[in-house]
């Protein structure tokens, strides 16, 4: 299966997902995203985000999708301009808009048209009138250069073929002194040649993901400085529920990844 393939076969997933109004990423059917009995927001707590942020977000924004809680790490302030790459059903940037408050700004970008309607929908449901939402592909973002102080993303950049090249846009657009601050899933471990080309790891957040020196190597290569890769065992836990008697958790750990540029 080429690049093309993967990504439309990803579109397609994503958009259904966000068509059905499902609040989980096990619908319409059990997806290796999480496990069927794992409910989003038990799913969201487990990541890492409070009960004060999951109140704070509109029903419908959180579709169990993450694998981290990116806004841990962001430490982002009033006033500045957020970048959320693949934003989902908008529920990172509804929390991004509380932080960065009215004189700040999020622009999320997601390559559905489903995604963005919900997304849209659900920030206007709160009246969160400092976010945006844009089409476009994260290796091509539809933002101009040195826009953001911050990049988040969360669990997306995986699903994307062409990484290095999301990385040399999270830098273009990012200003200088700005942040990246992602999480998503890493490889430890080769995975064998039946889950790397399982379709339903390639258009989850398995099959798609690199190791972290790589990764590593990418970030440097764009022109980003103080690059982290910080694996989070704790979570294999949650991972051996998204495939059971798969063990996924030998081969893969979600992990914070942060970068500056210069």
């Amino acid at each position: 299966m080429d690049d093309v393939q993967i990504k439309e076969m990803v579109r397609a997933r994503y958009g259904g997902i966000a068509a059905a109004s499902e609040t989980s990423c096990c619908a319409p059917a059990a997806s290796p995203c999480c496990g069927p009995e794992v409910a989003s927001h038990d799913k969201a707590r487990r990541i890492g985000y409070t009960e004060a942020e999951l109140a704070a977000v509109p029903e419908g924004a959180n579709l169990g999708l993450g694998c981290g809680n990116p806004q841990t790490i962001a430490a982002m302030q009033s006033g500045e301009t957020v970048v959320n790459l693949g934003n989902g059903a908008g529920f990172d940037c509804v929390l991004a808009a509380r932080q960065v408050g009215i004189t700040g700004r999020v622009i999320g970008v997601d390559m559905t048209h489903e995604m963005l309607k919900k997304a849209r929908n659900n920030a206007a449901s709160i009246g969160a009138s400092n976010v945006e939402f844009r089409l476009g592909e994260l290796e091509h973002l539809p933002i101009a250069d040195n826009t953001a102080d911050v990049v988040i993303s969360n669990c997306v950049i995986n699903l994307v073929p062409d990484k290095e090249q999301v990385f040399r846009e999270a830098f273009r657009v990012l200003k200088h002194g700005g942040r990246l601050a992602v999480s998503d899933i890493i490889n430890t471990a080769p995975l064998s040649a039946e889950l790397q080309s399982d379709p339903s790891l390639l258009c989850s957040c398995v099959a798609g993901a690199a190791p972290a020196d790589r990764v590593e190597n990418w970030l440097a290569a764009a022109g980003l400085v103080e690059v982290q890769v910080v694996e989070k065992p704790e979570s294999r836990e949650l991972i051996k529920s998204w495939a059971p008697g798969r063990n996924l958790e030998n081969h893969i750990v979600s992990a914070m990844v942060e970068a500056r540029k210069p």
